[in-house]
């Protein structure tokens, strides 16, 4: 895993940027994967409509949660699929072990599933002497590497082929230096296979659970969920308790928006129902709030919990594409994990509401209409009040207030400033200014506009 925690959100993005290719190269395949997703949009004629109806839905659903939740519990155990509850991450990764220990079981196959990377499930059951496979390409990439993945969709976006060609070398044994997809694809798909066989367990998360029926849905473009699933004598599903709809006729809603916003297909290759375990199968659905339900009391931040976990917001925010998904330091990265993660721990995830130009790109393209540029900026506004901003930056902003609060100290910092960059410019223009290596100066005014307008608003 990355040892990078006690690095904040610039620095991280300083170290991706030491690569200049490859941020490059990253920023380039987003943008194409955002202009997929535009393109995809432009082919249904309601995009709008169904971005609205996405949103109603939700909200109805946030404002009738704990109804909702009873509601497909009861349905679920009607259904014969065991329900569990877990407060937070703790809880949750328990009851995984819990299960596997009364089944005797030392070896698990798991699909993708952003909950678990949130409770660092792999983690867990690895110092409890748990083998756990993620059977996802990207997330096997990143797995054999042991860090985390850098996208909810795209686990090993920032992997070049050639590099998991000698990954794929050292732990599968392919040629050296073979960095054919297909081969690659080919290689992953043998030594998967033989883990699908073998494993008695498996896990896969939730992309929307059915409050009316009882019912989950899980959706690839591998099939890998299907394999552990259908494979295996226990199906293990970890849902936060905001994956809820209501109605099994809303899945049409969201279906359509949440692929098209992903990756720009028309549809999941595989939307796999899970409603009742097969005969001799044991189901297990684990339900985890994990400070969803602080959120859910936040009003200027509730609406966040709509997230759909579909990425867009990642592949169209300038902030991402150039500073990478570790730069994050969290399970969800991007735009929506700046939002959600402050709501975990404030202090450790203060910098990430900065990370942002604020753009509203985000806002833009989310398929569940999430204001999420207003929400980073009171994320910030919060932070700020809560003493969580870094000392020098409070400090900063404590100066300028005094000094844009009076008008006369204000047009002699200014008159100083432009004396300083007219006479003696490397004051400004030198390496311990980082807004100038970042920028072009302009040459400064001779006078303020104050001054200019005084001389000149007669005429």
């Amino acid at each position: 895993m990355s040892s990078s925690n006690h690095k904040d959100h610039p620095a991280l993005a300083a170290d991706f940027n030491k690569d200049e290719p490859r941020v490059d190269w990253h920023d380039e395949t987003l943008w194409w994967v955002r202009a997929k997703r535009d393109r995809a949009a432009a082919q249904v004629p309601d995009w709008e409509i169904l971005r609205d109806t996405a949103s109603r839905i939700k909200d109805n659903v946030l404002s009738n949660l704990s109804g909702y939740l009873r509601q497909f519990e009861e349905e679920a155990t009607r259904n014969g699929i065991v329900v569990h509850w877990a407060a937070d991450a703790k809880e949750h990764n328990d009851i995984v072990l819990s299960i596997l220990r009364n089944h005797k079981v030392d070896k698990m196959v798991k699909s993708k599933s952003m909950l678990t990377e949130e409770c660092h499930l792999n983690q867990h059951l690895h110092d409890n002497g748990i083998e756990v496979v993620d059977t996802d390409l990207g997330e096997r990439v990143v797995q054999l590497a042991e860090e985390p993945p850098s996208h909810i969709v795209l686990p090993c976006i920032h992997w070049k082929k050639e590099e998991i060609g000698e990954l794929f070398h050292k732990h599968l044994g392919t040629p050296k230096g073979n960095a054919d997809p297909q081969l690659l694809t080919y290689a992953a798909r043998l030594h998967l296979r033989e883990k699908f066989l073998t494993r008695r367990v498996a896990l896969t998360g939730v992309n929307f659970a059915v409050a009316e029926t009882g019912e989950f849905v899980v959706c690839t473009n591998e099939g890998n969920a299907d394999m552990g699933a259908h494979l295996a004598d226990v199906h293990i599903a970890s849902m936060g308790i905001e994956k809820l709809i209501p109605q099994r006729r809303h899945l049409g809603v969201f279906l359509r928006l949440l692929t098209r916003s992903a990756t720009g297909q028309p549809i999941t290759t595989y939307s796999s129902h899970f409603k009742r375990p097969r005969p001799g199968q044991e189901m297990h659905i684990v339900l985890v709030d994990n400070g969803r339900s602080v959120h859910l009391g936040r009003k200027d931040f509730r609406n966040s919990l709509k997230c759909i976990r579909c990425a867009a917001c990642f592949n169209t925010c300038p902030v991402y594409r150039r500073s990478g998904g570790h730069s994050y330091h969290t399970a969800v990265a991007g735009p929506i994990g700046s939002i959600l993660s402050p709501n975990l721990d404030m202090k450790k995830y203060a910098d990430l509401p900065f990370a942002s130009t604020l753009c509203g790109s985000c806002s833009n393209v989310c398929p569940v209409k999430i204001d999420i540029h207003e929400q980073l900026y009171k994320w910030r506004q919060v932070i700020v009040q809560a003493g969580n901003a870094p000392a020098a930056k409070t400090a900063a902003m404590k100066t300028m207030t005094w000094v844009l609060s009076n008008p006369g100290v204000y047009h002699s910092a200014g008159k100083a400033g432009r004396w300083f960059m007219l006479n003696v410019p490397f004051t400004v223009k030198n390496k311990l200014n980082a807004w100038y290596l970042q920028r072009e100066l302009p040459e400064p005014p001779k006078e303020s506009f104050g001054q200019w307008y005084k001389k000149n608003k007669r005429s």
